[in-house]
């Protein structure tokens, strides 16, 4: 079993702000490569650019919870301008207060399927 908590979001882009949309990525990108604990940060876009979808992975539930608190304080506002989130879903067993933050996301909670030895 492991502490490791990954989210998956598909993202609606609103029309004209795919631009603006990765500039605030790349200033995203740079502010979370400074903190401790993600161990992966990425983002994908559709070829029409009318849909992105990030992938995020963190070592714990507490290092999660420090970035959604950097990302609450730096970037919620105009993040939420540009996008829509259509999908939240959250791999691993999260703590109860990283859970009641992830609720607000209208998050998907998957636990791991079985106890196989899975491995990456």
């Amino acid at each position: 079993m492991t502490d490791e908590i990954a989210w998956c979001a598909e993202l609606a882009v609103v029309p004209g702000c795919l631009e603006p949309f990765g500039a605030l990525t790349q200033e995203m990108v740079a502010a979370t490569r400074r903190e401790a604990g993600v161990l992966s940060y990425r983002r994908f876009v559709s070829d029409d650019g009318m849909q992105v979808h990030l992938y995020e992975r963190y070592a714990d539930s507490n290092a999660a919870l420090a970035h959604l608190r950097e990302f609450a304080k730096h970037f919620s506002a105009r993040f939420s301008a540009m996008v829509q989130r259509r999908r939240f879903m959250v791999f691993g067993q999260p703590n109860d207060e990283l859970r009641s933050l992830l609720n607000e996301f209208g998050a998907i909670y998957l636990k791991p399927f079985g106890d196989f030895a899975y491995w990456g």
